[in-house]
C-alpha cells in the first residue's frame, strides 16, 4: 500500500494512538484511579495495560535522579501507572517487557532533521523514519517543509506508518522564495493558516522582507526559526523575536565588526574567513542578549565538524562509518563528493580554529544560561538520521556538559519549547509512552545511549532484535 503523501491543509487535531488494535484510553483512567487509592503498605495493586515494564530502574528527567526497580504500564499509548515493581500485579494479557534492572527513559527529540520530501519512494521514507526511531529519536522537529508532509504526519498518527512524532517547519523563506516585503508577509500568514508548526527562515531575506515576516508570524501567532539571513543579523533576529538560532555561524559572524568583515564572508560555509578578525569578548554579551530573548540555539555541531573539519582532515574517515550502509549508494557519493570539495578547497587549520570557536561559543551559552536544543540537520553529509545524534550529543559533553545536561536538552527541554510538557519530554504517568530502554545508566556515560535495548513510540514496543533485523533490511536494499 503506497504511503500517503497527499496535500492536507489544516493542523491535524486530537490525540491519537497510532496502534491498532489497542485498548481503548478507558485504561488508562482505570489504571490511575486504581493507583492513586493505593496506600504505602497496601498489597500489589492489579493494573490492566497493553504492555508493562517490569523490574525497570526509571530515569524520569524531572531532575537528575534514577528511581530504582519500578513498573511502567502503557496503555491506550501513555503512560498508565508507574509504581514500585512489588506493589503492581499485572492483569491477565497484558505482554511484560522485563526490564532485569535496565534503564527506562524518554525518547529523544530531534530539533533540526529533515523529513522526507513527496519525491521519495515509499520504501526510502519507511527507512529514513525507522533510523530515527531505531535510535530513539521519537520526535522530530522538521526543517525543511512541503505540503506532502502534513500527509506524511497523519499516516504516521493513524498507524499507517511507523514513524516518531513530527513537527513541521514550512517551506523555506529564503532569498529567492521571498523578494518583496508585502510577499514576506503573505507568505507568514498563509503558512499558519496551512498548519506548519514553524516558518522556517533561510538566509538571503533582506531585512525589510525579514521584519515584515516577523510581524506578520508575531501577529498571527506562528513561531518562526531556522538561519539567520546576513541582511538581518544575529542581534536583529532575537529583537524581532526569532525562536531558534539555528547553526552557529550567526554568533561566529556578530564576533566580527561589520565593517571589517571580509567581502563574501557570509553563511556556514564562509565563517573560517572571519577567525582572524573575531572579538570573543564579545561573547558574553551575544549570550546575554540570547537569554533576553528567550530563544533557543541549535547548535547542528555534528555537520559543521563533519562537512569542514574532521582530525584526519581527509573524506575516506567519514564513510568507515557504520552507520552510512543505512543511505542509498547515491547520497553517499554526493556526500563524499560535497566534502571532499569542501575540505580540498579549505585550510584544516583554519576550520580547526572555527571547530574549536564554536565550542566555546556552545560552552559559554550553557554555562549562561541559554536555551540549547538539540539538532543535527539529519540526513546531511554523513550525518545519518537517528545516529547523528549520538555524534552531537558526545560533542556536548567534549565542551563541558554532563550526561545528564544533555540527556535534559534531549528530552524534557523540546518539550517545553513546545509547550507540551503534558505530551512527552518525562516519564510520568499520563504522558505518551515514548521510551528507550537501555542497558547502562546514561547519566554515567552518554554513550550509554547508543544501541539500546528497545524503543517504544507511542506505545508500539520495537524491541532490539526488531531494531538490528529491520537495520539488516535497509542496509541490503542498499547494496550494503
Amino acid at each position: 500500500m503506497s504511503i500517503e503523501l497527499r496535500e492536507h491543509r489544516s493542523r491535524p487535531g486530537g490525540r491519537r494512538t497510532g496502534r491498532r488494535g489497542m485498548r481503548s484510553l478507558a485504561s488508562v483512567t482505570m489504571a490511575l484511579a486504581v493507583l492513586a487509592a493505593c496506600g504505602g503498605g497496601d498489597p500489589a495493586t492489579v493494573v490492566e495495560g497493553d504492555v508493562a515494564f517490569v523490574g525497570v530502574n526509571v530515569l524520569p528527567m524531572d531532575r537528575d535522579r534514577v528511581i530504582e526497580n519500578q513498573t511502567v504500564v502503557i496503555a491506550g499509548g501513555r503512560i498508565a501507572a508507574m509504581d514500585a515493581a512489588d506493589r503492581i500485579e499485572l492483569a491477565e494479557g497484558v505482554d511484560r517487557v522485563e526490564g532485569d534492572g535496565r534503564y527506562l527513559m524518554p525518547g529523544l527529540a530531534e530539533m533540526h532533521g529533515h523529513l522526507p520530501s513527496s519525491r521519495e519512494s515509499d520504501e526510502d521514507i519507511r527507512n529514513l523514519l525507522f533510523l530515527y526511531l531505531s535510535n530513539g529519536v521519537t520526535t522530530v522537529r522538521g526543517m525543511q517543509g512541503e505540503p506532502s508532509q502534513f500527509g506524511l504526519r497523519q499516516s504516521i498518527e493513524r498507524g499507517l506508518l511507523l514513524g516518531p512524532n513530527l513537527y513541521l517547519g514550512s517551506v523555506s523563506m529564503n532569498g529567492q522564495s521571498v523578494q518583496t516585503p508585502e510577499e514576506a508577509d503573505r507568505l507568514a500568514r498563509s503558512y499558519q493558516v496551512d498548519g506548519y508548526d514553524l516558518i522556517k527562515t533561510h538566509e538571503g531575506m533582506s531585512l525589510e522582507s525579514f521584519d515584515a515576516m516577523a510581524a506578520a508570524a508575531n501577529e498571527v501567532g506562528i513561531p518562526f526559526g531556522g538561519h539567520v539571513s546576513d541582511f538581518v543579523g544575529l542581534r536583529r533576529a532575537l529583537e524581532a523575536g526569532q525562536v531558534s538560532i539555528d547553526h552557529l555561524d550567526n554568533y561566529v559572524e556578530a564576533l566580527v565588526d561589520e565593517d571589517t568583515r571580509p567581502d563574501g564572508a557570509r553563511g556556514l560555509r564562509e565563517v573560517g574567513a572571519l577567525i582572524d578578525e573575531v572579538d570573543e569578548s564579545r561573547i558574553p554579551e551575544l549570550v546575554q542578549a540570547t537569554v533576553d530573548a528567550g530563544a533557543w540555539v541549535v547548535p547542528t555541531m555534528v555537520l559543521w565538524e563533519t562537512a569542514f573539519y574532521n582530525d584526519r582532515g581527509s573524506v575516506d574517515v567519514l564513510p568507515e562509518r557504520p552507520e552510512v550502509r543505512y543511505m542509498p549508494p547515491e547520497t553517499v557519493d554526493r556526500w563524499r563528493q560535497a566534502v571532499d570539495t569542501r575540505l580540498g578547497a579549505s585550510d584544516i587549520e583554519v576550520n580547526r580554529r572555527v571547530a574549536d570557536l564554536r565550542r566555546r561559543i556552545l560552552r559559554a551559552l550553557h554555562l549562561g544560561g541559554a536555551n540549547i536544543a538539540l539538532g543535527t540537520d539529519s540526513p546531511q553529509i554523513f550525518s545519518v538520521p537517528g545516529f547523528a545524534m549520538h555524534h552531537e550529543m558526545a560533542l556536548y559533553v567534549d565542551v563541558g556538559m554532563t550526561p545528564y545536561d544533555v540527556l535534559e536538552i534531549g528530552t524534557r527541554r523540546p518539550a517545553e519549547y513546545f509547550g507540551a510538557e503534558d505530551e512527552f519530554g518525562t516519564v510520568a504517568v499520563g504522558l505518551r509512552a515514548d521510551l528507550i530502554l537501555l542497558d547502562e545508566n546514561p547519566i554515567d556515560d552518554i554513550a550509554n545511549v547508543r544501541d539500546p535495548a528497545g524503543v517504544m513510540i507511542r506505545g508500539r514496543w520495537i524491541p532490539r532484535d526488531e531494531i538490528s533485523e529491520r537495520l539488516t533490511e535497509i542496509a541490503r536494499f542498499y547494496g550494503n
